[in-house]
């Protein structure tokens, strides 16, 4: 009872800083307000972590590898750990290969949840400038924008997030399907 515990506990806490890279990585690559009081908070967390490795990956345009690499190694020697506390051994291939599909399945999360909070935001209260709002904003506008360009205009309704989910839900599809070939334990 107390490994599960502490297993659960080691989930949750590797989840948060996980969404932490992630964030930062989209962050950059969505071109973020780099001085919103959220996007300094993630730059803050995520520093000592992404600055040594920035130094030998360094950024190329609006790619962050360096965010990229630590996020999938993070979750790598995660998994690593929290296996070898339940008795656990895997190849580092595979580790390795499991913390990329998880990078990927919670981008793709990430991406849901915004696109939600933006619809519901649209109805509560557009235009409204919270510093949130705004990054959701700026995070799902590069992701919604071709799909708008897919669809006519409809009197003021914008279809394009069904369109979105649509293929958001093929691709969680896909991943799904990977993460079982590979045999991830969770």
């Amino acid at each position: 009872m107390g490994t599960e515990i502490l297993v659960s506990s080691l989930q949750m806490l590797t989840t948060f800083y996980l969404t932490l890279l992630i964030l930062r990585f989209l962050f950059q690559l969505c071109q973020v307000d780099f001085f919103n009081p959220i996007s300094q908070f993630i730059a803050k967390a995520t520093n000592p972590v992404t600055d040594p490795v920035r130094k030998v990956v360094p950024p190329v345009k609006r790619f962050d590898g360096a965010s990229l690499i630590v996020a999938i190694l993070f979750q790598a020697l995660m998994y690593l750990i929290i296996l070898s506390l339940a008795g656990y051994a895997f190849p580092p291939l595979a580790l390795l290969v499991w913390g990329l599909l998880k990078v990927i399945s919670l981008v793709l999360t990430i991406y849901f949840f915004a696109i939600i909070g933006m619809i519901v935001i649209s109805w509560l209260a557009p235009g409204n400038p919270h510093p949130g709002i705004q990054i959701i904003h700026q995070i799902t506008e590069p992701i919604m924008a071709p799909f708008r360009n897919l669809l006519p205009p409809m009197g003021g309704l914008d279809l394009s997030p069904i369109l979105v989910f649509l293929v958001l839900n093929m691709v969680q599809v896909v991943m799904s399907n990977l993460q079982q070939a590979a045999g991830m334990p969770f």
